[in-house]
């Protein structure tokens, strides 16, 4: 808490009287405290009291809020959350859940006198006993003497997961002498290595790159987990409080509340459950004990006090949808006047914005209003401002400048998590394409003997039973067959000559198809398009109002949208990303640098849901500034449309939000300069063809949730504009899936667990006819039902209207409802969807829907149910196995190689290009593309040097060990690494890489590299064979023998890395003759 708050609060009469209560340690109830100041009072009181600090709220929303706020005035507090699941049901709590509470329990363990802010049912719920936990602690440190036999077998007991490498918190993995692991309560992996059996260093490691960053002297970490080790040892669990020193301060915070949801939980616990603590056992600990409640009581004494600590909302009423602009301004100006006021009644005014743009926009409004009355703001992010007249203290906040709700922030640690693997991998039963041989079926990796050496190899069938075996130095000849549509490929005859005839034609279609795109290009070059200044200061103070982090992904596609504005073309920009990445947000920047240059923006969406949204969200994110945006859909009654129509002819709208409306005949605009279109795919063929007449007169920006495979991205890069987003947000969880048969008692306990923690759920039934039935059949599960209500597309647009509003604000528990949800919806606060009927539904489609949730920190879950013994048919039963296997963050690019990203490439290349793509399929393709847009431009294609090697001194010496790199997958990627480089700077990186990843290189490595920096040295002097045959180097050009004197080079060293050396110094003294 900065000193202006606390000389505020030493003002209060109220201050001294609350300390001598807390040294006294009696009870003490506070009341008259806004939900906005308990924060601010609650850590008053530990400041005051210093002792450890126990702050109890209600349910996981209401704490989630009130750690936000009491780490903007203590950063060191704790969140103590309450297990999602509980430990009779088949599901974990998710492992930041885990982490919380572990890091609670450390804190504690080490002595520590923390301020914790915990839930209800957090405290009913058991955890390990002290003497457990420190048992189940480990310290690793540089220098120690340990076995790494015996590091492994320790992090196998404090239950982490053995996997091929570390990619989420709880993983583990063991190469050579290296053991990486993943601590819950750690940000970043943790690669330690071993020198024989001493630790030789340790460093943190990014998991997504699987390359350390920083090196560090020990690690301390706990276990992986919580209730499984409970469920092991229920006699050594204790409560909360076996940690708890007896000079606590427990502070409950609305007791009322606090008493119904710890009933509430405890109904969901079933009978002698042995990790259950009831809530009477906390009402008497013994602890000194502060109640906290907004409540005003009238018979006050010395233990009952109305502090009057009143929310600004009287001054400043915020409102869930924005106003118009001209409300706006006239409601902060009567604000700022109040604010004024204040000031001159000696009141302590504390300003607190959420980002610098904002704290930089109030200055400049205040400085405006009020230049006689400095204000200066800070950042920091509070929810709401509250007002203490005891203490002449008003705090403020960018809810109470710009008039308008705020979403709670994501938790402040974030794990990074290592990304799905590409989807060029290939399991047995795959189909192959090989380059030089056409499609085959993999067989899988076989062991067999050539030249009496063991060989591993990639089995592949053709045709005929015929069967390939490729070495795995040439792994990089081969790639996944991914087609287009659902066609079983035919195999490849060996030999034949059908392959190269295929291969012919596909290439030359597909340098048609790059002079098309590179003409297209050059015609729009020609075409007089609206060059956008360079940024104002307000562009950067609104992006700087950005309330999350921007994901790398991100602000490469924000500076490729701005570079595209500045130019005098018209812009055509494809943004792909999946859903929740933030590519609205890169559409919002773009929308307000063309409104800052004068010109107007229309965004079209292809539901009226979704452009209700996008109007709430965009007139959110300006509200700071002077810009209007309206909606255009059937939610606006006939004269609403008319005038807002009007208003666009008369250049009175900057932003004009809504569905194929806005393409109708009576809409124009002053001066159009930007159209944004929402997922153009769902729109008809009629308003496509109006898209390209647009895409002619003005900046077209167009976003799709679609994901497109990223290396027809890299193959497009140059002839198209595009940018995809594939980085998911800080915290995004994958969401959890479960498939199971119709049963009520699960879609209960589905809806109890979510309800408990203070969310809201989707029910998906997609048929109209029976909606309203189903959502009776709900109702009758519970004894006191939620909130629910339905919503469709059949409704009157009032009706849905009302509803998504409702959902939205959180006024509706369950949303029974059909697809109408699918495209783009937004809503944090919903994390439990649960889809009836699922065997009815594409994988695309099962993929979108459960997009809409997870798009929060918490853990979200999807039930995919099914009927009751129904025998799927196999396509059915595919489907939703795959979306069970692509769990993880942004698979949507990996479930996509079978129905969803080869619908976005279809849409992008047409269908003339789609049956070459199944002649040689789609990774060849990608590739051929590059090379040919590349061919045109007159850029060089980078390949990597086609050198034969043939030295006899290593005969079976080039290869990466099994020990090495133990896993199949990895190795193969290594090879495929090492036979694509094309720069000897490459094959640098790839040595620290390897070295970094794998530990020590062994020498069959360290010759591999050697040899691969040969074969650059070689392609740089038109080498393309090197011969030995003992001690005589045979250089050959095209059949042509390199000799000096008439002589062969003779090589004179014994050891093979010196005769590598030898060689490569006879290349460059050739390239030296060669230099003029």
């Amino acid at each position: 808490m900065d000193n202006l708050l606390w000389e505020a609060a030493q003002r209060s009469p109220w201050t001294s009287r609350l300390k001598r209560r807390l040294d006294a340690g009696v009870f003490l109830s506070l009341n008259s405290v806004a939900e906005a100041a308990q924060p601010f009072l609650g850590h008053l009181l530990a400041r005051l009291s210093d002792r450890p600090t126990l702050i109890v709220t209600d349910d996981a929303k209401t704490q989630e809020r009130f750690i936000g706020d009491l780490q903007v005035f203590l950063p060191d507090a704790l969140p103590f959350p309450a297990w999602e699941t509980l430990p009779h049901e088949d599901v974990l709590p998710d492992e930041q859940t885990i982490a919380e509470r572990l890091r609670v329990l450390e804190a504690l363990a080490d002595g520590r006198r923390p301020v914790i802010v915990a839930t209800a049912a957090a405290l009913m719920q058991r955890t390990f006993s002290p003497d457990l936990f420190r048992r189940e602690r480990l310290t690793v440190a540089v220098g120690q003497s340990l076995e790494l036999e015996a590091l492994v077998n320790r992090l196998l007991a404090l239950g982490y997961h053995p996997q091929v490498q570390v990619g989420e918190p709880g993983d583990m993995a063991v190469r050579g002498g290296l053991v990486d692991f993943y601590p819950l309560d750690h940000e970043a992996p943790v690669r330690v290595e071993f020198l024989g059996d001493c630790i030789e260093s340790i460093r943190l490691f990014d998991p997504i790159t699987q390359q350390s960053r920083q090196k560090t002297d020990r690690v301390e970490l706990v276990v992986a987990g919580e209730i499984g080790f409970l469920k092991k040892n229920p006699s050594q669990s204790a409560g909360l409080d076996a940690f708890l020193p007896a000079e606590t301060l427990l502070v409950l915070v609305e007791p009322d509340a606090l008493a119904l949801a710890a009933a509430t939980y405890e109904r969901r616990v079933p009978e002698g459950d042995p990790f259950f603590v009831p809530w009477a056992h906390w009402q008497r600990t013994g602890y000194a004990t502060v109640h906290i409640s907004e409540q005003l009581v009238f018979d006050e004494d010395d233990a009952r006090l109305n502090l009057r600590m009143v929310s600004l909302e009287a001054f400043r009423p915020l409102q869930t949808h924005s106003p118009s602009p001209e409300i706006v301004t006239q409601s902060r100006r009567a604000f700022f006047d109040q604010m004024r006021q204040w000031l001159d009644e000696g009141y302590s005014v504390r300003v607190c914005c959420d980002t610098e743009g904002e704290r930089q926009r109030f200055e400049e409004l205040w400085k405006e209003f009020a230049p006689c009355h400095p204000l200066e703001a800070r950042l920091a992010s509070l929810s709401c401002g509250f007002l203490w007249a005891d203490a002449k203290l008003a705090v403020v906040t960018d809810a109470e400048i710009f008039g308008r709700y705020k979403q709670h922030r994501r938790r402040q640690a974030g794990y990074a998590t290592a990304p799905v693997s590409d989807w060029h991998e290939f399991a047995e039963g795959d189909y192959v394409v090989h380059l030089d041989h056409g499609i085959g079926k993999y067989l899988g990796l076989r062991r067999i003997e050539t030249a009496g050496q063991t060989q591993e190899v990639l089995a592949i069938a053709y045709a005929d039973d015929a069967r390939l075996y490729v070495p795995l130095d040439q792994a990089h000849l081969v790639s996944r067959y991914i087609g287009l549509g659902k066609r079983i490929p035919e195999l490849h005859a060996l030999g034949s000559p059908r392959w190269g005839r295929q291969k012919s034609a596909a290439q030359r279609a597909i340098m048609d198809l790059a002079s098309e795109l590179l003409e297209i290009q050059a015609a729009r070059a020609t075409l007089p398009g609206h060059a956008y200044a360079p940024d104002t200061p307000w562009q950067r103070e609104f992006e700087a109002t950005f309330p999350f982090e921007e994901t790398p992904d991100q602000e490469t596609a924000i500076e490729a949208v701005k570079s595209d504005m500045e130019s005098a073309k018209p812009m055509d920009r494809l943004i792909c990303g999946d859903v929740g990445y933030g590519k609205t947000e890169v559409a919002i920047r773009a929308a307000f640098k063309a409104v800052m240059d004068g010109m107007q923006v229309a965004v079209l969406c292809p539901t009226t849901v979704l452009a209700e949204q996008h109007w709430n969200v965009f007139r959110s994110r300006m509200a700071a500034f002077p810009v209007t945006v309206e909606m255009l859909s059937r939610f606006r009654t006939s004269a609403e449309q008319k005038k807002i129509a009007r208003l666009l002819r008369e250049g009175g709208v900057d932003i004009v939000i809504g569905t194929h409306r806005l393409l109708s005949a009576d809409i124009a605009f002053k001066n159009l300069g930007l159209v944004v279109i929402d997922e153009e795919q769902r729109f008809g063929v009629r308003h496509k063809e109006r898209f390209k007449q647009l895409r002619k007169l003005v900046d077209v920006l167009t976003l799709s949730a679609t994901p497109i495979p990223r290396t027809l991205y890299m193959a497009l890069t140059g002839a198209r504009d595009m940018s995809v987003i594939q980085t998911p947000p800080v915290n995004r969880l994958p969401v959890e899936t479960h498939i199971v048969p119709f049963d009520e008692r699960l879609i209960r306990q589905a809806i109890q667990r979510e309800l408990a923690r203070g969310g809201q759920v989707f029910y998906l039934h997609n048929r109209v006819q029976s909606i309203e039935a189903i959502a009776e059949r709900i109702r009758r599960l519970f004894d006191s039902p939620p909130r629910i209500e339905v919503a469709h597309g059949q409704m009157h647009e009032r009706d849905l209207e009302t509803v998504m509003r409702r959902f939205v604000s959180g006024a509706i528990d369950v949303l029974v409802c059909t697809s109408i949800i699918e495209s783009g919806l937004d809503i944090p606060n919903a994390n439990t969807i649960i889809i009836d009927r699922a065997d009815r539904f594409g994988l695309a489609d099962l993929y979108q829907l459960r997009g809409r949730v997870g798009r929060y920190t918490r853990q979200a879950y999807a039930y995919i149910l099914l009927p009751r013994h129904m025998q799927l048919v196999q396509t059915a039963r595919k489907r939703i196995s795959a979306i069970k296997q692509y769990s993880s963050l942004g698979s949507g690019y990996k479930i996509a190689m079978r129905d969803l990203e080869i619908r976005g490439a279809g849409n992008l290349l047409g269908a003339e290009q789609s049956g070459h793509i199944s002649d040689i399929g789609f990774e060849l393709y990608c590739q051929l593309l590059k090379e040919s847009i590349a061919r045109l431009k007159g850029e060089a294609v980078k390949r990597p040097p086609r050198v034969t090697l043939r030295l006899d001194f290593l005969a079976e010496k080039l290869y990466i060990p099994d020990a090495y790199i133990p896993d199949s997958q990895l190795r193969i990627e290594a090879y495929r690494k090492i036979a694509q480089v094309a720069e000897s700077s490459e094959v640098d990186s790839l040595r620290a890489e390897w070295r970094d990843r794998y530990g020590r290189l062994p020498q069959p490595v360290r010759l591999l590299l050697a040899a691969a920096e040969l074969k650059l040295a070689a392609a740089t002097v038109a080498v393309d064979m090197i011969e030995t045959r003992g001690d005589k180097i045979m250089l050959s050009s095209q059949g042509q023998l390199y000799q000096v004197n008439g002589k062969f080079p003779r090589l004179s060293r014994q050891r093979p890395e010196g005769k590598l050396t030898e060689i490569k110094n006879l290349l460059e003294s050739l390239a030296e003759r060669k230099t003029p």
